[in-house]
Parts: C-alpha cells; structure tokens; sequence
C-alpha cells in the first residue's frame, strides 16, 4: 500500500482532526479527496483547507452529510482508502438515540460505499477513547480489548453519554460490518488530542485545555488524570496504519497520562504571563476515576511518537493566540 498514493477519501474534512490529516496526506503525495458539511448559504471559511500546500491540485472537495449516507458515494468512488473522521456534533445533538443512530446508519453507509467502489482497499475509523474508558471493571490501565458499557456510563450521571455511546455503538456496528463483508478496516483510538489546528473554530478538546489558562475551574474536573495525544501523531498513525500491510483491528494511539498538578507545573513554567492555578490548589478537584490507556500494540507494530507534552501545549496556545482566542 506504501507505493500507492491516493486518490483517498477523508470524511469530515474540515474539523480538528480532519484537517490536520488532509494536510499530512497532502504532503506526503496522496491525493484528497474530502467531505464537508454542506454550506447552500456559503457562510463557511474552508480557506484553511482550499489554501494548503498542493491543494490546487491535488484537494477535492465534496459537499456531505452523515444524515444522507448516500451522499459519500461519489467522494469515494474510484478512491484506495478511506479515512472516516466524520462524527455528529455532540454539543448540537445531545439526544442519545438520534446521535447514534445518525453516526451508526451514517458509518454503514459510508462503508457500503466502499464495498461498492470496489477499489477501496482498506478504511481508518477515527474512534475515541470513550469507548474503552468505562468498562466499570476499575483496571488502572486499559487495552483494545476492553469496550465501554454504556449502561454503566448512563449510571455515572454525567453530560456525555450520547457521545459515549454513540462511538462505542458506531465502532462496534462498522467491525461487525467490516468482518462480515470482508472490508479491511483499522480503528483508531485516541484520548484528549491537543495541539495546533488549523481550522477556525476552536476544537473542544483545545478548549478543555484551555481551562487552566482561562480559569473555567467548572472543568477542570475532566482534566483530572487526563491521557492525551499530540494532534500530529495521532494523524501520523492513520496515515502509518492505512500503509502497514499487516494492521489489524483496534489500536490506542494515547502518548501520556496527565495529573492536573504536572499541567499546571508544565503551563506554570512555559506561560507566566497567564494567572495558572497551583498544583497545591488542584489537589483538592475531585473528578470520575479515569484509566490509562496502553498504547503498545500500536508501539509493537512499528509506530513511534514524535511530540511531547510541551509540543502539545505550545502548538494548542500559539493557534488559540494566533486566531484570537487567547
């Protein structure tokens, strides 16, 4: 697959995730094609995206819609891979069965394409840590055979379980799917991704982040014992795994394991300037007890991490400044 250099498909193409990916396939030689929501009053800025070194030729994109499977076919057709980093909105749609029902029908669609295309030779699913955190099995640290119980996650009370359930459902569906059909498919799995972004609104896991330099102490809660990835890596593991001949299945793409005392030492030291909480003040946040996730599958099979903590959060302050949301 290594040789082979596009054209592919990256659903999604225009949030966080998506766009950094586009931009590394890009330069790497492949050609794009990508989707986006469609825009009939054009009020959306894609110049990120239109404006990318070699997009003149080689970015095409495509107006679609999970609510319209269907609507992913013609991105997809003639393409030798699929990147599905495309997911409903979880802070417009907070209804638990519409969410998922919206991502699952979507996703098969999306893979229903690819069978049909015929020339698609293997899909990455962008999927999230959500659906391996809440197992309720109390391990300190996780690996790809755990899945999350979305009956306990509905027990715990809290605000996310429509996003949780519906990427636990949704990668599930697309395995199940994908074995039963004979379609290649490699899922990827990250916890908070942190660092630059070239789109214009700020992502929410940026804005997580955030907390700690603009004093939203109502989260700093969810940052309690945090694993995170750099938004680099995590897309330089879908590009490695889409060409690695022999990936397979489920892989964590998880870098480190964060107290909020060691992010407020790390911000403390790196950005004086910002009022950053103590470490001695944050001892007292309480938090739901999060795992550690084990990325040595991913390690084993070749795949090696280039950027740290402080790469994380330098990248994530300079977009947040440079766009005028620090």
């Amino acid at each position: 697959m290594e040789a082979e250099k596009g054209p592919v498909c990256v659903t999604g193409g225009a949030g966080f995730i998506g766009s950094w990916l586009v931009m590394r396939l890009l330069q790497n030689g492949y050609t794009v094609r990508t989707t986006v929501r469609p825009d009939p009053e054009c009020k959306r800025d894609i110049s990120y995206l239109t404006s990318l070194p070699g997009a003149s030729d080689k970015l095409h994109i495509f107006n679609a819609d999970l609510d319209q499977p269907e609507s992913f076919n013609a991105a997809i057709e003639g393409c030798t891979g699929v990147f599905h980093v495309a997911h409903p909105n979880p802070l417009k749609e907070q209804d638990e069965e519409i969410v998922t029902k919206k991502s699952v029908e979507g996703t098969l669609g999306i893979l229903r394409a690819c069978l049909k295309s015929k020339t698609v030779k293997r899909v990455v699913y962008t999927s999230s840590a959500a659906t391996i955190s809440h197992s309720g099995t109390n391990k300190d640290i996780v690996d790809e055979s755990t899945w999350t119980d979305v009956e306990y996650h509905r027990s715990l009370k809290v605000r996310e379980t429509p996003y949780v359930a519906a990427k636990t459902k949704t990668e599930q569906a697309a395995l199940e799917f994908a074995e039963k059909n004979g379609l290649e498919i490699v899922t990827l799995i990250p916890p908070l991704v942190i660092g630059g972004f070239l789109c214009n609104t700020l992502p929410s896991s940026v804005y997580l982040f955030l907390c700690m330099i603009q004093g939203n102490e109502h989260l700093y809660g969810y940052l309690k014992n945090k694993s995170m990835v750099h938004i680099d890596d995590l897309v330089s593991a879908h590009i490695f795994l889409f060409e690695n001949p022999d990936a397979k299945g489920r892989y964590i793409c998880s870098l480190a394991k964060v107290s909020l005392e060691e992010m407020s030492r790390c911000l403390s030291a790196k950005y004086p300037e910002y009022q950053i909480p103590t470490a001695d003040s944050l001892k007292g946040i309480e938090g739901h007890k999060m795992c550690g996730y084990s990325s040595q599958k991913l390690l084993n099979s070749g795949f090696k991490f280039k950027n740290g903590l402080e790469d994380m959060f330098d990248g994530a302050v300079q977009s947040c400044r440079e766009k005028g949301f620090l």
